[in-house]
């Protein structure tokens, strides 16, 4: 029998409703779902194990904090098999995207069928947390599968590895998202090599970033200053190529966080209305095909 119990904890259970109102039709640009794995069960090489995390629990979320839209990036944890995305999606009226894992096995059909549900993107992890990086033939496949529909390329890296794969991703023709502030090291700075190849990348018009993450980045207590100041750098630097998400349920943390409290800091990084509204709303919007 497939041993379901967690290696990491879940999210907090109580969280805490923000005291920063967001504007109508904000997208949670980041978050992940889990199982229930009685009904989803997670892929038997899953890197890890997270609590039951569903959609029931998600929404809710979501109407605590105000969310409106939201984009579900597939886990390692469910692997390829989409049918937790895919059941979302289905139950929220086109108010919700999806973003997902695939392999050079994965069949022109099932691409196919995944964008008909609103999937509009794929991930590419170069995190070694998450199992071995992709080779860069199997990268070019998956690729060629969702050119045709216009997919993003999302990227999921750690800074020094940012910096291993500049030219692979600055190479890439899709639009490109890197998740979580490039996950560099808060401690080095907005002079550190990572974060200054990163605002590189967003300088060439073609690379977005998710302002998302900050207690993942940051090497300090909340609220997580030191992130959150290089988060304003790029929010000042790049207003139409930002978003935002809560990363719920935080798979993989050091320390919990809680989601109204990452809302709070909506407005440190994003000092003016005009440039949230982008982050939330407009960005979204185009990047992921709302109506």
């Amino acid at each position: 029998m497939l041993d379901v119990s967690p290696s990491c904890p879940p999210p907090d259970p109580q969280p805490r409703k923000p005291r920063f109102a967001l504007p109508s039709s904000s997208c949670d640009s980041h978050f992940h779902v889990f199982g229930p794995h009685a009904v989803f069960p997670f892929a038997a090489n899953r890197p890890f194990t997270p609590h039951d995390a569903p959609k029931e629990a998600l929404l809710r979320l979501h109407e605590v904090l105000g969310f409106e839209r939201g984009v579900f990036v597939q886990s390692t944890c469910h692997g390829s098999d989409h049918a937790v995305m895919l059941d979302l999606l289905a139950a929220t009226s086109g108010r919700y995207r999806g973003v997902a894992l695939l392999t050079p096995a994965t069949t022109p059909e099932e691409v196919k069928r995944l964008d008909a549900a609103g999937v509009c993107g794929v991930r590419l992890h170069f995190v070694s947390h998450l199992g071995p990086y992709p080779a860069r033939d199997d990268v070019r496949a998956v690729m060629r599968l969702v050119e045709p529909y216009g997919w993003h390329i999302e990227v999921h890296v750690y800074g020094k590895d940012l910096l291993a794969n500049l030219d692979f991703i600055a190479a890439i023709k899709a639009r490109v998202v890197i998740d979580h502030i490039g996950r560099v090291d808060a401690r080095e700075g907005p002079d550190g090599p990572a974060f200054v190849a990163l605002r590189r990348l967003v300088d060439s018009g073609n690379v977005w970033v998710k302002l998302s993450g900050t207690d993942r980045v940051s090497q300090q207590e909340p609220p997580f200053r030191d992130a959150v100041a290089l988060a304003r750098i790029l929010a000042e630097q790049a207003p139409e190529r930002i978003l935002w998400g809560t990363d719920w349920p935080h798979p993989n943390v050091r320390r919990m966080p809680n989601d109204g409290e990452l809302v709070d800091l909506i407005p440190q990084i994003a000092v003016n209305e005009t440039t949230r509204r982008r982050m939330l709303v407009d960005n979204p919007a185009e990047f992921f095909g709302f109506d």
